[in-house]
């Protein structure tokens, strides 16, 4: 079978990886110049690594990866400090966070050939045509994994468009470690928030969150983090001293604005954000790029690439498979983000006083609620399975 995978992103390459490794005839188009980490640090939580195992790459990233989360406690705090909730140890227990750079350089090795510089003019119709700025591509599947913008997705019937969240997010990595003080997750204020993540080496990736207008022109990012921030609690001011200027960056954050009706068309599918994009409220925007790799690569392993069944219907799967779970997760990362932004002192105050209330036994049943998932078995396509 020969394949194309449009971006090399973590689920393009995933994806490439996957199919290489089943004896596929892959190669990667990338319109930048060069493979850049775009990001900071990634969570990856039980159904990543699943994911992972199933493409063969589970040992190989997993060795990147830090656990200095699970031993410190973890939830949502006030800006001076005090526990809103707190996740029971277990509950963390299986998170692992990676910095982006050191996953694609697993996964970039293990994708085959990359092409860079290559810019997608058109995929046709039925999907064995790629028309590109070096030439023209006949394949047998083409993975459109071509991010949040995807060129692909814009040129389907349907396709929904960009929902702006009504918030943006700065993010970067400390230059040096910092001491956590023992405890790392997010805190919540009114249109505010901060988040800590430990990385192996010590340093910390964090973000910052503001509900701001989209499209607010940069400026001295660094110093309007700072600024944002300014009293909250320790360790956040440290951090922020150890991080270089440069090393900061402000997205604002877009989702889909409705799920798609579908994920296929002809020899063509989505994958990852260009599919499914959510906010990153939940933490599972490479988690769910990693599972569609992973079912993909399982549905079409051995499927004869001609006929009216094989790879159609293995298609077809993927498309029934992923779109339901990937619907549910967008829909609740926004819902989550909306009450993480509250603004209003009313908003704030009984977003505030709900969590106090929550038990704590509940939240880690929704935390590991997200994260429970399986692929199906290799060449699964006709086969009824799950669609969860």
């Amino acid at each position: 079978m020969r394949a194309v995978v449009i971006g090399a992103g973590i689920g393009g390459l995933a994806t490439a990886a996957g199919l290489r490794r089943a004896g596929a005839d892959v190669v990667v188009l990338e319109r930048a110049a060069e493979l850049r980490a775009v990001g900071a640090g990634l969570s990856l939580w039980r159904n990543g690594f699943t994911a992972l195992d199933a493409l063969g790459l589970g040992d190989a990233v997993h060795a990147r990866t830090s656990t200095s989360a699970a031993g410190l406690q973890a939830g949502q705090r006030t800006p001076g400090g005090r526990w809103l909730a707190r996740l029971p140890a277990g509950a963390v227990a299986d998170l692992r966070v990676v910095h982006r750079a050191d996953l694609q350089e697993v996964l970039a090795a293990a994708a085959g050939e990359v092409r860079c510089g290559v810019e997608i003019t058109g995929v046709s119709p039925d999907g064995r045509t790629v028309t590109h700025t070096g030439g023209t591509e006949h394949v047998d599947l083409v993975v459109a994994a071509d991010g949040i913008r995807s060129a692909v997705r814009a040129s389907w019937p349907g396709d929904p468009g960009l929902h702006y969240s009504g918030y943006s997010a700065w993010r970067g990595v400390t230059r040096t470690p910092v001491d956590l003080l023992g405890a790392a997750g997010e805190t919540w204020g009114r249109g505010l928030r901060f988040g800590l993540v430990p990385l192996r080496d010590g340093r910390v990736y964090w973000f910052g969150v503001r509900s701001m207008p989209a499209g607010v022109p940069p400026h001295d990012e660094h110093a309007a983090v700072r600024d944002a921030f300014a009293g909250w609690h320790a360790p956040i001011p440290a951090v922020l001293d150890a991080t270089d200027p440069d090393a900061v960056h402000r997205l604002d954050i877009h989702d889909l604005a409705a799920p798609l009706r579908t994920f296929r068309r002809g020899r063509c599918v989505l994958l990852g954000d260009a599919a499914h994009a959510m906010t990153p409220d939940l933490g599972q925007g490479g988690g769910q790029a990693l599972e569609d790799a992973a079912t993909l690569v399982r549905l079409v392993a051995g499927a004869p690439a001609g006929g009216a069944g094989g790879l159609g219907q293995a298609l077809d799967r993927y498309d029934a498979l992923r779109r339901p779970r990937t619907a549910r997760l967008l829909r609740t990362a926004r819902r989550v983000g909306a009450v993480a932004q509250a603004s209003s002192p009313v908003g704030a105050a009984v977003r505030d006083g709900v969590l106090r209330l929550l038990p704590d036994a509940w939240t880690a049943s929704q935390v590991a609620a997200v994260q429970r998932w399986e692929p199906p078995p290799v060449g699964a396509a006709v086969q009824p399975g799950r669609a969860g």
